[in-house]
């Protein structure tokens, strides 16, 4: 099948960041992403209801752009890329269903930090489904990761003081929402190297809007009836997580080093952490600092042993 240019959508995000360079991009893209725990925590809406609307609208707003240039590209999608697609989707929805869902029981900085942990899970993936080498740096890299989540996740305890009404819980779901993201990473390889970026991202985001509107149907959570305050919440993780942040940072991945992007990425539980701070009073307690840089010290060893491993290989 030929592949689509996607010229007109990628002018369109080009305009995004005409007036900067791919890493200012980023830097915007990085501070946008940062944001995404405050929307969720001011919102009043059920989290998977959040979780919908926010991927719901970052679709709706990217879908013109896409269908400007046409339908070509979506409806030639063979049967192998539709089912890569599903099953991206589906992993993104399960995500964004159990990160949302952590941060009413976690604190943001243990929420953030450790769904950030994929690229733990991708380099675990990719040795188990796609029997990629594990060098010893890998292993590591994910020991010392592990020993900074198990950090995060008992200290407190250990401590006596802990942040969020049930830690643990909320811990959980965010390596849940972590493992997702490695799986939607994993999965999408294949049809990201097929789609150019805005039909990729719409095809994806569309069949994880349906995933999440199933979810929240089964739950019983209501999808209508809540105030023009949390319409704009929803608007907010739309176009600055959603399109500013995830979006804009798969565009840079195309004019810059995925490593630099790696690193990069680091600064959103930072950012997070801070907002946190400043905007929420949510000071994290000591273990949960303590174990979150190991976490991210683990995670830049881990994404730095697989670049090297994929240079040599």
């Amino acid at each position: 099948m030929r592949r689509w240019t996607g010229r007109a959508s990628t002018n369109a995000l080009d305009g995004i960041t005409r007036a900067g360079t791919p890493r200012r991009a980023l830097a915007l893209a990085i501070v946008a992403v940062s944001t995404s725990a405050i929307l969720v925590r001011w919102s009043t809406a059920p989290p998977v209801v959040a979780a919908f609307y926010r991927v719901l609208l970052t679709t709706a707003i990217l879908s013109p752009f896409v269908l400007s240039a046409g339908t070509r590209s979506l409806t030639d999608l063979s049967g192998r890329q539709a089912l890569a697609a599903g099953a991206t989707g589906v992993a993104l929805a399960v995500h964004f269903a159990a990160w949302f869902e952590s941060l009413s029981w976690t604190s943001v900085a243990a929420a953030v930090t450790l769904v950030q942990a994929q690229p733990i899970f991708v380099a675990i993936g990719a040795w188990l489904l796609l029997d990629e080498r594990v060098t010893r740096r890998t292993v590591l890299g994910i020991v010392v990761a592990m020993a900074g989540i198990v950090t995060m996740s008992l200290g407190d305890f250990l401590g006596g003081v802990a942040v969020g009404e049930a830690p643990l819980l909320g811990n959980a779901l965010a390596l849940v929402g972590a493992v997702m993201a490695a799986l939607y990473v994993l999965a999408g390889r294949s049809l990201r190297q097929q789609l150019a970026l805005l039909p990729y991202v719409t095809v994806v985001y569309g069949v994880a809007a349906v995933s999440l509107l199933a979810i929240v149907v089964t739950s019983g959570a209501p999808l209508g009836g809540y105030p023009p305050r949390e319409w704009i919440l929803f608007v907010a993780m739309a176009v600055g997580p959603g399109i500013l942040g995830h979006t804009l940072i798969n565009w840079t991945l195309e004019h810059l080093e995925s490593s630099l992007v790696s690193v990069a990425l680091l600064g959103e539980p930072v950012g997070g952490t801070i907002l946190a701070v400043v905007i929420l009073a949510e000071v994290p307690t000591h273990w949960t600092i303590i174990g979150g840089v190991v976490v991210l010290l683990g995670i830049l060893v881990t994404a730095s042993a697989r670049r090297q491993a994929s240079r040599e290989g």
